[in-house]
């Protein structure tokens, strides 16, 4: 049985590369005990500002045999997204470089149906659900656990080869596999980097990120008018933000990932503050016609450029 297992899960991981994803870890299916009381303390304390949907479905945000029925393993992935180019006018309002390509979303879900596509076929009948960031599903909890890094002091999952700038999705399947171990420590020791950039003072203490003071949120999420309270503090960015991971140590090991599909599209690096002022309709709906971008909509992306005071 052991010998099957190991087969599996090999077959599994080597799938999971063929795919492009940068890493694979799995972990055993099972109640996450040591979040519950942090995923409640975050809530009680607003932390999540207007997005209510992190309230739902609390019991199955920390098991996941309640979302997948006889789920019995959680295959955690990575995608890297760093590009290779960054937009040309440092003068411009700024976009996370997440959102450069076409939304992650559907990039990923994609990967996940071919993987599980393939685990059925070579293995037999498996049952499974993919999730990508779209579900009650703690995926930095589960990478971590499946060996895959460590939570930075900026809540972000840090790999030391690697950095942080890459996507975090599952498979939760119903089959028994061999499971890998948590990083024994993180490698983040004194440094403090992230908090000390933070435009927002987000970060309110390691590993701790109040969500409702976060530039991404406001820029994302945030339907309604941002408070004045934070005017000249976005250091221009206009969708997202990547400041605590631009100065992280550990990014100075990001490489360009090899995906065709998160390629900006070609007028996006070179649009200067000009661009961004008089940006419309069309031009957004052509520029992020498959972006994560399309999240804020036109008149949300008008309001961020506008907040940032400059345009």
């Amino acid at each position: 049985m052991i010998d099957v297992k190991r087969r599996y899960t090999e077959y599994i991981k080597t799938e999971a590369k063929r795919l492009g994803f940068m890493a694979c870890g799995i972990s055993k299916a099972e109640f996450l005990e040591s979040e519950a009381p942090r995923l409640e303390r975050w809530l009680e304390q607003n932390m999540h500002g207007e997005m209510g949907y992190m309230e739902n479905h609390f019991d199955k945000r920390l098991d996941p045999r309640l979302l997948v029925d006889g789920a019995q393993s959680v295959i955690s992935l990575t995608l890297n997204y760093f590009p290779e180019k960054v937009q040309e006018d440092t003068d411009s309002p700024k976009i996370s470089k997440y959102a450069y390509g076409k939304d992650y979303h559907f990039v990923i879900k994609e990967k996940l149906k071919e993987l599980l596509g393939s685990i059925q076929e070579h293995i037999g009948e498996v049952g499974g659900r993919a999730f990508v960031d779209s579900a009650p599903v703690l995926d930095r909890a589960w990478a971590t656990r499946s060996g895959l890094g460590w939570i930075g002091k900026n809540s972000n999952l840090i790999t030391k080869q690697v950095g942080s700038f890459f996507f975090i999705a599952e498979l939760i399947i119903d089959l028994e596999l061999e499971y890998d171990h948590p990083t024994a420590t993180d490698h983040c020791g004194s440094c403090t980097a992230c908090i000390d950039a933070c435009p927002t003072q987000a970060i309110v203490e390691p590993m701790v990120v109040d969500g409702s003071k976060c530039i991404s949120y406001f820029t994302i999420e945030l339907k309604g008018n941002i408070p004045s309270e934070f005017e000249g503090k976005f250091d221009d960015w206009m969708f997202g933000c990547d400041v605590c991971q631009d100065v992280c140590p550990w990014n100075r090991f990001s490489k360009p990932h090899r995906e065709p599909l998160l390629d900006p599209h070609p007028d996006l690096l070179g649009m200067n503050k000009k661009d961004w002022e008089d940006i419309t309709e069309d031009v957004f709906r052509e520029v992020f016609r498959k972006s994560a971008v399309k999240r804020t909509k036109y008149e949300g992306l008008k309001r961020n450029i506008k907040f940032l005071g400059k345009y």
